[in-house]
């Protein structure tokens, strides 16, 4: 690939793409929203109300440099692209126009696809894109997020020569993608929003803990993050919309179960972080519209969505904790997610799994990779070698 040293992001984001069955020499990256339905799909997608704002505060520096500036939604699918007409040509003998698909799965390595897969902002050069015919371009490119909800609405991208590769160009994407999210907030914009049935007229508490040694939450616009024991509380009232009484709570929370009048303290310290109005007691139950990011994996595995739920997976929920309820929770997730990994039988998403800290040593996984590459794959012997690494540790 002409690098000597390649950065571990790149090299992850080139073994996504040869799992997927990308191929270097492939020239151009496929249309999948054709022109006829290219001008409807763009009208009613989210993003369109910030295009004013990007075409502003980047589209006109981007043509100054002779750059392109491309927004994609977040399956990677370039919606709108702006510079300068031979820019824009130049961009068209790669397939890098409006309605072509970027998606690392088909596009190998680059900078909107990268950072789609992982979900943060990342720059791509040169020969550190997958495809030979891509190699003469740089690129950098971060997500857009809806901040209500914290899902991803898709990728602002700058491409472009060796003008680009300057750290500005990441200051200034970064500051373009967050004016972006800024400017959909607004609450006089008109656009659909997704409402979530069945609320529960309490304020809204989003809490996270994936992945994480302990959870975060945000309930009216301010973000705390919390001890380990109000984090494992959290989890269990979480998957307890009816309440639960003291001794259940203490049971989920402690081996032998019999720390009644610990419950009792630690709730008091956890209603001051959420409020008297937010943590109820008798039973001690979430008075909350309450949005988790484990149960939003389960959520996307329940609709067949294996990719976003992968994509989403920041590792085990609170993985240091041995709380028995919490502990419960965790592997129901992790095992759900692993299965349908498996399942799905899919090359590109079995690499991602087994790529991570917490799919390293799955057996499971490492042998469907092995079965779903193709026997030419150079990525089989890999696959064989940790296999026989995790018999050969489990004896």
């Amino acid at each position: 690939m002409g690098h000597n040293v390649v950065r571990p992001m790149v090299t992850e984001s080139w073994m996504r793409s040869a799992a997927a069955g990308v191929r270097v020499d492939e020239g151009e990256a496929p249309i999948t929203l054709p022109d006829d339905e290219l001008g409807d799909y763009r009208a009613a997608h989210p993003l369109s109300l910030a295009i004013p704002l990007l075409e502003d505060v980047l589209g006109e520096a981007a043509r100054a440099s002779d750059a392109l500036m491309a927004v994609s939604d977040e399956h990677g699918q370039l919606l709108w692209l702006c510079g300068t007409p031979d820019t824009l040509r130049r961009a068209e003998g790669i397939g890098f126009v409006e309605g072509s698909s970027w998606d690392e799965r088909v596009a190998g390595t680059n900078a909107p696809g990268t950072a789609l897969a992982l979900d943060r902002p990342v720059q791509v050069i040169r020969a550190e894109h997958f495809r030979s015919s891509v190699q003469s371009w740089s690129c950098a490119a971060a997500p857009i997020h809806d901040l209500s909800s914290g899902a991803l609405l898709g990728i602002l991208d700058v491409t472009g020569g060796d003008q680009i590769v300057v750290p500005q160009t990441m200051a200034m994407l970064r500051a373009a993608a967050r004016l972006a999210e800024i400017e959909l907030a607004r609450p006089d914009l008109e656009h659909p929003r997704l409402v979530l049935p069945g609320g529960s007229g309490g304020p809204r508490l989003e809490a996270s803990g994936l992945g994480r040694a302990s959870a975060e939450v945000h309930i009216g616009g301010r973000g705390h993050r919390l001890g380990p024991r109000h984090s494992e509380m959290i989890v269990l009232l979480a998957e307890a919309p009816d309440g639960l009484s003291g001794d259940e709570m203490a049971c989920g929370l402690y081996e032998s179960g019999t720390a009644n009048s610990t419950v009792r303290a630690e709730t008091i310290r956890l209603k001051r972080v959420l409020g008297e109005d937010v943590l109820r007691s008798r039973p001690y139950r979430l008075h909350a519209d309450l949005v988790t990011d484990w149960t939003a994996i389960e959520a996307r595995l329940a609709v067949g969505d294996v990719i976003g739920a992968v994509r989403a997976y920041r590792g085990p929920l609170l993985p240091h904790s041995d709380a028995p309820g919490v502990v419960k929770v965790r592997d129901r997730v992790h095992l759900a997610l692993a299965n349908a990994v498996v399942s799905s039988g899919r090359a590109d998403l079995l690499s991602t799994w087994t790529r991570s800290v917490w799919g390293a040593d799955d057996l499971t996984a490492w042998e469907a990779l092995n079965a779903a590459l193709p026997v030419a794959s150079p990525m089989r012997r890999l696959a064989q070698a940790q296999v026989d690494r995790i018999d050969t540790e489990l004896g």
